[in-house]
């Protein structure tokens, strides 16, 4: 199972319509997968779940737990002010250390408004998942000035389009 992790809890976010995009890809290519939205955190589990209160929040764990069964995981990770959203770093921050995510693949794909697509973003979170031993695919996707390259929820620009499908099949094989 490939968990699809959308790196924001922005409601309607843009990342979101990316998750769901390439949980399509993946399907069209038979695999199966399944979403976890940031969006869904409890409002209060940075009180009720990481350190002295580590496994006391259910719904958290549950999220936690699913990424952390995942075969291989996906990240949707949008860029905010030059990095990843600090939500998803609290959200790391409360997977189980060190044995959470250490040997997994993973695969990043970069959502930005601007011209580089969550570059930045994309190394500072792949230097986290280096440290935490996960394994990260060398192809990452910059879907750059998003907002012109997706319509109803379906991406419009073919060189991303190429490239989440390639990235799909080797994140497959990976």
């Amino acid at each position: 199972m490939i968990t699809i992790v959308i790196g924001t809890n922005r409601k309607n976010s843009i990342s979101k319509q990316v998750a769901v995009y390439y949980q399509s890809i993946l399907s069209n290519k038979g695999v199966e997968s399944r979403l976890v939205d940031l969006v869904d955190l409890p409002h209060d589990f940075l009180e009720t779940a990481l350190y002295e209160n580590n496994g006391a929040n259910s719904k958290f764990n549950e999220m936690r737990e699913q990424v952390q069964s995942a075969d291989k995981l996906v990240f949707v990770v949008p860029e905010y002010n030059g990095s990843f959203p600090g939500i998803l770093k609290t959200f790391i921050d409360g997977l189980k250390y060190p044995e959470g995510v250490r040997d997994k693949k993973a695969a990043l794909i970069g959502v930005s408004s601007g011209v580089q697509g969550g570059v930045f973003a994309m190394s500072h979170l792949t230097d986290i998942f280096n440290y935490l031993g996960m394994h990260v695919l060398a192809l990452k996707p910059k879907l750059a000035a998003i907002e012109r390259n997706i319509n109803d929820g379906s991406i419009t620009n073919e060189l991303y389009n190429n490239l989440l499908n390639e990235q799909a099949e080797k994140l497959i094989s990976f």
